[in-house]
């Protein structure tokens, strides 16, 4: 079958994702305040059933930090948990329909600028917040992408804090993961295929469980404390499995206070998860566009599904996409298999997660935010100019110092006044020209012409000498708006007779409304 073409990559793509995916899905549900084994089913209905419906070829979808605020607000709000999966359910819905309405195209109005900011400042996030996890200092929740943590304390602070409870232990696996995997990208990778299809994260989560296993067997003073790994429910039987999933209250149908929720989960999954269609396909090497509208329908079934079943919102998650990209990861497929691999592995081997050590996917995140973040990216947007630079810097600053989308929205605030100041300087260009003792001067406005030029053009009118020739071309212009008519007229019957200037003016055929001259 044509899906399975690029097996060979999928296949190593969605382990390691696997690994990123579980201590994210089970950190999120810490900090929603929800069952953890609600954030574990986000994260495979994520992978299999939005993965599957999505045209996204490198995404991957499953419960979101940015929303876990909203969460747990929302979960004391409503008063029960059961009563919150029903506002994930028509929550998904209305995604469903904004997606069938086509509200995806949405999507298509961030700028490059702020959409690599984006990907950088979260590379930047991403080391910041993994720093303690590293060095065993696990207070804050894995996955937390805000400045600000629950925990009392901020991204900073936090690594300050964290000075005071390093794990020797903890550790020593986080270096010697960082050493494997470092050498496998840089020197073993070129070696022989052995070492592109074998990844360099799942050879360094293989040693964290092989060392916990030896350690707390034979070298229990080496071994690292329980709080410091992965911690999935385990279940005894299959019946006591089943019984980990959770149906909505359906009875809350006529609660107002749902659809309030629904209706926020829905605004903010759908914003969260377009920004994170646009970086994805910004960091695609095949350059793919994913269908918005699609996308919007398929997150809106995920959501619907994994209500129905006792599962937390999901988005389009950048962390995880990320990660499937740098992987190797060609298709959807990886996508798909990591969720799989998660239905699969909570009903048979939740033991052996529990091995893995939180500072050895500490590690592999640092790899992930390092090549997010790259040096060499500041230097290409800096060459680019201001235009570029300065929504991508702001877009970072925001995202470090607040949340992914205050930070994008500081970012598009700053993209916007930018085209704003380029509106206003290019609206029209002078040429003077001086000739028997006598000053003309010629104003040609540009192809289109809105109020926002108004006072640049009503400007350059006030500083014209006196007794000079003025000409106001307008032949080449599509767009004039009204207002800047009015200030020309009222420039030509006013202020030049004031000033003894002659005023002609040539007019194309522009779409506007003729002012009369």
């Amino acid at each position: 079958m044509k899906i399975f073409e690029n097996i060979k990559s999928d296949l190593p793509a969605s382990i390691v994702v696997f690994f990123v995916a579980i201590p994210l899905c089970l950190g999120i549900a810490l900090a929603s305040g929800a069952p953890l084994f609600s954030g574990l089913i986000a994260g495979f209905v994520g992978g299999i059933v939005v993965g599957s419906l999505s045209g996204s070829s490198l995404g991957v979808s499953g419960p979101a930090a940015g929303l876990a605020v909203i969460v747990l607000n929302a979960i004391n709000d409503l008063g029960s948990f059961e009563v919150f999966l029903l506002a994930v359910i028509i929550g998904g819905l209305i995604q469903l329909i904004l997606g069938i309405a086509r509200a995806g195209i949405i999507g298509y109005y961030f700028p490059s600028s702020v959409i690599k900011g984006m990907l950088t400042g979260i590379g930047i996030i991403i080391i910041l917040k993994q720093i303690p996890h590293a060095f065993g200092y696990d207070a804050d929740y894995v996955g937390d992408m805000d400045f600000n943590q629950p925990d009392g304390e901020n991204t900073f602070s936090e690594i300050f804090k964290m000075i005071d409870y390093i794990s020797p232990a903890a550790t020593l696996v986080a270096a010697v993961s960082l050493f494997i995997l470092l050498f496998w990208d840089n020197v073993l990778k070129s070696k022989g295929k052995f070492f592109t299809v074998i990844q360099g994260p799942i050879v360094a989560v293989a040693f964290g469980i092989v060392y916990q296993i030896v350690t707390s067997n034979y070298f229990p003073e080496w071994a690292i404390s329980k709080e410091h790994l992965v911690s999935v429910p385990v279940a005894e039987d299959f019946s006591s499995f089943v019984g980990q999933f959770t149906l909505p209250d359906f009875s809350a149908f006529s609660n107002s206070e749902v659809y309030v929720v629904a209706i926020t989960i829905a605004i903010v999954a759908s914003l969260e998860t377009l920004l994170s269609v646009e970086a994805t396909d910004k960091l695609d090497p095949k350059k793919r566009v994913t269908p918005t509208n699609r996308e919007l329908i398929a997150q809106g079934t995920g959501n619907m599904i994994s209500g129905l079943i006792g599962g937390l919102p999901i988005t389009q998650v950048i962390v995880r996409s990320s990660a499937n990209i740098q992987s190797g990861g060609k298709t959807k497929l990886s996508a798909i298999l990591h969720g799989f691999m998660i239905l699969i592995s909570l009903m048979l081997i939740p033991d052996v997660l529990n091995y893995v050590p939180l500072s050895v996917l500490a590690s592999v995140l640092f790899v992930v935010g390092f090549k997010l973040a790259k040096p060499s990216l500041f230097k290409s947007m800096y060459k680019l100019g201001p235009k570029q630079f300065y929504p991508f810097v702001v877009t970072i600053v925001g995202i470090v110092f607040t949340d992914l989308l205050v930070g994008i929205g500081l970012g598009m605030a700053i993209a916007v006044f930018v085209i704003l100041m380029n509106s206003y300087k290019n609206s029209h260009f002078l040429h003077k020209e001086e000739s028997n003792g006598s000053t003309k001067v010629k104003m040609t406005l540009a192809e289109e012409v809105t109020f926002l030029n108004k006072a640049a053009i009503q400007k350059e009118l006030n500083r014209l000498p006196d007794n000079i020739e003025l000409s106001i071309d307008m032949s080449k212009s599509v767009r004039v708006d009204y207002d800047v008519f009015e200030i020309i007229e009222n420039f030509k019957n006013n202020g030049a007779k004031d000033k003894n200037i002659t005023v002609n003016v040539k007019r194309g055929t522009p779409h506007y409304e003729m002012a009369d001259y």
